[in-house]
């Protein structure tokens, strides 16, 4: 490549990312998913729109496993710990035991309905039963589900990933296939292996950037993507899974209360924009649209299927013993969003020359652009009639730690949400433990000295000065105060 050229491809994909953002503004007004406008984009200049000749399948796939590493990362920074725990074992059996019972039902109707042969449309079942993270996690930004609902979605769409891509490449194979009970084994064995490692990953992660104070703010960002990086590379190279190890180290370094935790998932979720954008416009460049017209009817035969039988049907078996109400399974089966992954997936058969494998790229491709658009903007419609709703949406209070290492401190910059609790209350009401002090209060652009008496408001910004010894509690103390008043946990540390 040389200079010129280098000039040539900033100008495009300059323009390609300016155009992509303004799309993400006109997709927010209209209700459309941004990542069909994404796959527009791919489509209109690829050789049926303005003539650029992209079919390379493995350059595709490699670099949508690479957005797929730093979206699953994104979505794990910003998941709450104390959401998904309570449905951890829900989530756990819906992206496994109910992926399996999806695969099933999709495949039998695949083969009995439209014809396929079993191999073809047990691929076909594998690819489409894994939901998307960065369709799921872009809607429940949008959508004020209760937080129990919106857990356990998080949590499922970062765990059924591995599960999947296991299916898919054994289904994409060319030899005979393994027995159940060998496929079964080797699941298991993968997701052991990519949590351990993301454990591992995740844990000795956070002890270390505790303990290490960066000189610079904007390392802490870089640090963490390369702890998520490495966790998905290790799980990968050990025959583990390596997207639950980048789903679980991320979901244990976003909660361990690092320093610049906003600008660490500032700096994640730009990657990750970046990341679905990529990775949209090359999947609309690799389709030809003049080929898929034979590819429309079996897409919704198998689509309809999968979206009113299969994953109802699989969200009935798994999570009925959890004894979740029929109204929250009713919106699970709706909210299984299909996006990215399974085209990205789509392209393992089309890499390995399965036969019939440009056919299941073309009914993937229609299949997730049509459900898409019918199921994204109907998911806030369906929430309100099944009165399923937390209200307004909730902002969790920012607070942004700065170590000051030569003093044995830390800085802390609290922002007050507008529906913080801790507004109306003094600064002494605070109860805020020996060694913290509230030192400077910013309200409407101007900064003052407080006293035990100032009364603190929405839209309040602080700053607090803790010991290293009482930073955590001081923390702990703030957020309870957030969301429980001033009386909240009136003895300290209870």
């Amino acid at each position: 490549m040389t200079v010129d050229h280098l000039n040539k491809l900033l100008l495009e994909g300059s323009a390609i990312l300016l155009i992509a953002v303004v799309a993400v503004r006109l997709a927010s007004r209209s209700g459309l998913p941004s990542l069909l406008l994404y796959l527009g984009i791919g489509m209109a200049i690829g050789q049926n729109g303005l003539g650029v000749t992209f079919d390379n399948a493995e350059l595709t796939q490699v670099l949508g496993y690479a957005a797929l590493v730093v979206i699953l990362a994104e979505g794990g920074l910003k998941t709450s710990w104390r959401e998904i725990r309570p449905v951890l074992p829900a989530a756990t059996a819906l992206a496994t035991v109910g992926v399996g019972i999806s695969v099933f039902v999709t495949a039998a109707d695949a083969h009995l309905l439209v014809g396929l042969d079993w191999r073809l449309s047990l691929l076909l079942g594998a690819v489409v039963s894994s939901t998307d993270a960065a369709a799921v996690f872009s809607v429940l930004r949008t959508v004020p589900l209760p937080a129990r609902l919106s857990g356990l979605l998080e949590a499922e769409s970062g765990f059924n990933d591995a599960p999947v891509v296991i299916l898919v490449v054994a289904f994409a194979t060319t030899g005979p296939l393994d027995s159940w009970y060998v496929l079964l084994g080797t699941i298991l064995m993968e997701l052991a292996i990519g949590a351990v490692v993301g454990l591992a990953v995740g844990k000795l992660g956070a002890y270390a950037l505790r303990q290490i104070a960066l000189p610079a703010s904007g390392l802490y960002p870089i640090a963490v993507l390369a702890l998520t990086s490495l966790a998905y590379a290790a799980g990968a190279l050990l025959h583990g899974s390596g997207f639950l190890a980048v789903y679980v180290s991320a979901v244990l370094l976003g909660n361990a209360k690092l320093p610049h935790g906003p600008a660490v998932r500032g700096f994640a979720d730009g990657l990750a924009w970046i990341g679905q954008i990529g990775m949209f416009v090359l999947l609309g460049l690799l389709c030809t649209p003049a080929t898929m017209g034979s590819a429309v009817l079996p897409a919704l035969v198998i689509g309809a299927v999968l979206v009113l039988l299969a994953r109802p049907l699989s969200v009935l078996l798994t999570l009925t013993p959890f004894r979740l109400p029929w109204r929250e399974q009713a919106l699970l089966s709706w909210a299984g969003l299909r996006g990215a992954v399974p085209i990205v997936l789509a392209t393992i058969p089309l890499v390995g020359g399965v036969p019939d494998a440009r056919e299941a790229f073309n009914i993937v491709f229609v299949l997730v652009v049509v459900f898409t658009l019918v199921q994204g903007p109907t998911l806030p419609w369906l929430a309100r009639r099944l009165r399923i709703s937390a209200g307004a949406l909730g902002h969790d209070l920012e607070i942004e730690s700065a170590p000051l290492e030569r003093l044995r401190g830390q800085l802390l910059s609290v922002a007050l949400a507008p529906d913080s609790r801790i507004s109306g209350v003094e600064v002494g009401e605070l109860r805020l433990p020996p060694g913290a002090a509230v030192t400077l209060v910013v309200r409407d652009d101007k900064s003052f000295v407080p006293d035990r008496t100032t009364v603190l408001r929405s839209g309040d910004e602080l700053l607090v000065v803790t010991t290293d010894a009482v930073g955590e509690a001081t923390e702990r103390r703030l957020r309870a105060v957030d969301r429980g008043g001033k009386l909240a946990g009136w003895l300290y540390g209870k």
